[in-house]
C-alpha cells in the first residue's frame, strides 16, 4: 500500500503586502496550499487593496478576517489548518506610528496576541513567525547589533514588534510552541509602498526622467540603513520554519548605504544627477533621529540557517527603478489608472 503526502499548509497575514507577495510565491513554488487573511474591504477593491497578489489569485485562497478579532482569527486558522504561520501583518510605517500611536500598539500588540492566542488553541503543532525588525534596537548600544543585542525602540512601532516577540518567546517558553521571531532590518523591492523612502527615491526618479516633474524632497540625506531585498528574506523567514528547533534569527545585509548613496546610484542609472534635483527639507526629517547606526549582523542566520545574502544593492536599485520607469510609462497610457499615478508623487 502506497503513502500519499499531502501538501504542506501555509497561512499568511499580510498576504497583501510586500513581503507576503514574495512570501506567497516562495511557497508556492515549493508546492504548498497558500491560505490568506485579508480584511473585508479589501475584496471591495481588489485592484488597489491586491495588486501585488493579483497574479496568485487563482493559486492561493484568501480568508476574510481581521487581527483585532479573536473570532475571525479563529475561523480563518479552523478553516485553513496550517503547518505554517507566517504573522507578517502590523501597522509598519514608522512615521505613521508617531502620528497615531493608540491605532499601531493596538493593532500591532493585541493583533499579535489574539494570532498566537489562536494558534495555541487550534493547531498548536504547526510552527509559528513572528515577523520583527530593526526597529526594536531603535537607539542601539552596540553596532552591529546581533541577537543578544538589547532592544531600546525609539517609536510606538519599535514599541509594539518588541511586544510581539516577547510575546512569540513566552508562548514558546510557556507552551512548548515552535514560535520564532525573525528580526528583518529594511528590506526593499518594486513592490515597497510609496511611503517609504527608497520607493519615493525610485517613483520620483521615474517621474522626472520622464520630464513630468522636476524636484525631490526628502530628509536626512546623511541618514544610513542596512538595505535588502524582500524577495531574498522572506527565503530566511521560511528557512527558519524548517529548523529542527526554533531560533530567532537576525536578517540583514550587514552593511549599510546612506540615502545619499541610494539616490546617487538610482538617478546616475536613469542618466541623471541626483544633485540637479534632490532636496534635503526639514519637515521631513523623522521624529526619532538619533544619529544611531541600525545595521545587523547576520551570522547567526549564516550559521544556523545556511542563508546568505549576496544581492548588491544597485541589482536592488536599478530592479526598482525599472519598475517605476514602466509603471509612470503605463499610467502615461491610461486615464482609468491616474490615480496610481498621483500617488507615486
Amino acid at each position: 500500500m502506497t503513502s500519499t503526502s499531502h501538501p504542506k499548509r501555509a497561512f499568511i497575514t499580510g498576504i497583501t503586502g510586500q513581503d507576503g507577495s514574495y512570501l506567497a510565491e516562495l511557497l508556492l513554488s515549493k508546492g504548498y496550499m497558500v491560505f490568506g487573511l485579508v480584511r473585508r474591504v479589501a475584496f471591495e477593491d481588489e485592484a488597489h487593496r491586491m495588486h501585488r497578489i493579483a497574479h496568485l489569485l487563482d493559486r492561493i485562497e484568501l480568508i476574510p478576517g481581521s487581527l483585532e478579532s479573536f473570532p475571525s482569527l479563529y475561523a480563518a486558522i479552523k478553516k485553513s489548518s496550517p503547518d505554517e504561520i507566517y504573522h507578517l501583518a502590523a501597522q509598519s510605517y514608522v512615521n505613521t506610528s508617531f502620528e497615531d500611536e493608540f491605532s499601531t500598539m493596538n493593532a500591532n500588540i493585541n493583533g499579535t496576541h489574539n494570532m498566537l492566542a489562536v494558534y495555541r488553541d487550534l493547531v498548536p503543532q504547526a510552527r509559528f513567525y513572528f515577523a520583527g525588525t530593526s526597529e526594536m534596537f531603535g537607539r542601539p548600544s552596540q553596532i552591529p547589533q546581533n541577537e543578544n543585542t538589547p532592544f531600546a525602540p525609539r517609536s510606538a512601532y519599535g514599541i509594539s514588534k518588541v511586544a510581539g516577540f516577547h510575546l512569540t518567546k513566552n508562548y514558546r517558553e510557556n507552551y512548548g510552541l515552535f514560535a520564532c521571531s525573525g528580526i528583518l532590518y529594511n528590506h526593499e523591492s518594486p513592490r515597497r509602498g510609496f511611503e517609504f523612502v527608497t520607493r519615493k527615491i525610485t517613483s520620483h526618479v521615474a517621474k522626472i526622467k520622464k520630464g513630468l516633474i522636476n524636484r525631490l524632497e526628502l530628509g536626512n540625506l546623511d541618514s544610513r540603513r542596512d538595505w535588502g531585498h524582500a524577495r531574498k528574506y522572506m527565503e530566511a523567514v521560511w528557512l527558519m520554519l524548517q529548523q529542527p528547533k526554533p531560533l530567532d534569527c537576525v536578517i540583514c545585509s550587514g552593511k549599510t548605504h546612506s540615502v545619499r548613496e541610494f539616490c546617487k546610484i538610482a538617478f546616475e542609472y536613469a542618466g541623471l544627477n541626483y544633485q540637479d534635483y534632490v532636496h534635503s527639507v526639514q519637515k521631513f526629517y523623522r521624529a526619532d533621529s538619533t544619529g544611531q547606526t541600525l545595521v545587523g549582523d547576520p551570522a547567526q542566520a549564516e550559521n544556523y540557517l545556511g542563508w546568505r545574502y549576496d544581492l548588491p544593492i544597485e541589482r536592488l536599485i536599478h530592479e526598482m527603478v525599472d519598475h517605476d520607469l514602466s509603471l509612470v510609462f503605463t499610467v502615461r497610457q491610461s486615464t482609468k489608472t491616474e490615480q496610481i499615478f498621483n500617488v507615486m508623487t
